[in-house]
């Protein structure tokens, strides 16, 4: 007789595109790659990333939005989940509602690991409108157990300017409220390269690499997928952060190399699970 799966589902809730590889697309795909069960909300449907030009947005009625999220709280199978990784939110009200199931998971099962990537904009600017911003860091942030920003995304969650050193970064890193915080895009006294920046409780640590000129979209969404599915592994904080930025840089390589205006996942599975390529870390 078959086993059933011993590894917690996660409970992705982020955007959905036709075409391409960002929001739950990467999340999931990444998740399953590592070998874990996936139950995935969209909170917005797209033909493509919006960066690729305006299209048409499907976005569920604020109460049927929050109906969906009560069955799923109220499911049979509920203590399935594991961990909670959140992205796009495409209304204030949305972030809200994605709120109150995290809150109802996390009563249930106190050991569910929430991770929320505020996906809110990038160095140019806000992506989403400031109310669904507000909602995201009144909301949500103040409940994870890991935030995973990228510097734009910190120094907004702050109130305060984008970090231009890492100097500056680390320090508005310990400010952020979670346990555990992931930065991404984080400026290097190199300007050819750039790094993720990771602290909680005891350590601190920075993974390098050099800067792609015009990268596809979803890296962020990449990343937090990829580093919680080790974190769900037991894997050390230092050894994850080296893998993760191991796996997204070498996938960005690959879709740079082909001129793809997306991320390959498809034909990059084997970098999610055992990346080759060697980053550089370094203890803070």
């Amino acid at each position: 007789m078959m086993q059933p799966n011993p590894k917690k589902a996660v409970l992705v809730i982020s955007s959905h595109v036709a075409r391409g590889s960002v929001g739950n697309r990467a999340a999931v795909f990444a998740l399953e790659t590592l070998g874990f069960p996936v139950w995935a909300i969209p909170t917005i449907t797209l033909p493509w990333h919006p960066g690729h030009g305006p299209a048409t947005r499907i976005v569920a009625a604020e109460e049927t939005f929050t109906s969906f999220l009560n069955d799923i709280a109220k499911a049979p199978w509920i203590a399935e989940v594991g961990a909670v990784l959140t992205g796009y939110m495409a209304n204030p009200e949305q972030a809200k509602s994605v709120a109150g199931l995290v809150k109802t998971i996390k009563k249930n099962n106190p050991d569910c690991i929430y991770v929320c990537d505020p996906v809110i904009g990038d160095l140019g600017g806000l992506y989403v409108p400031q109310e669904t911003a507000n909602a995201i860091r009144n909301e949500l942030l103040p409940i994870c157990d890991m935030a995973t920003p990228n510097r734009y995304e910190l120094g907004w969650l702050l109130k305060t300017e984008t970090p231009s050193t890492l100097v500056e970064t680390l320090r508005l890193l310990k400010k952020l409220g979670p346990k555990q915080v992931l930065v991404t895009s984080c400026p290097m006294e190199n300007v050819h390269e750039t790094g993720n920046l990771y602290r909680d409780d005891h350590e601190q640590f920075i993974a390098r690499h050099e800067k792609f000129e015009n990268p596809p979209n979803g890296p962020g969404d990449l990343t937090a997928a990829i580093f919680l599915g080790h974190i769900l592994a037991g894997m050390s904080p230092e050894e994850n952060l080296r893998i993760t930025t191991s796996s997204v840089f070498e996938i960005l390589a690959n879709a740079t190399a082909n001129g793809s205006d997306e991320l390959t996942l498809e034909s990059d599975a084997q970098s999610i699970v055992r990346p080759k390529t060697q980053i550089s870390l370094s203890c803070l």
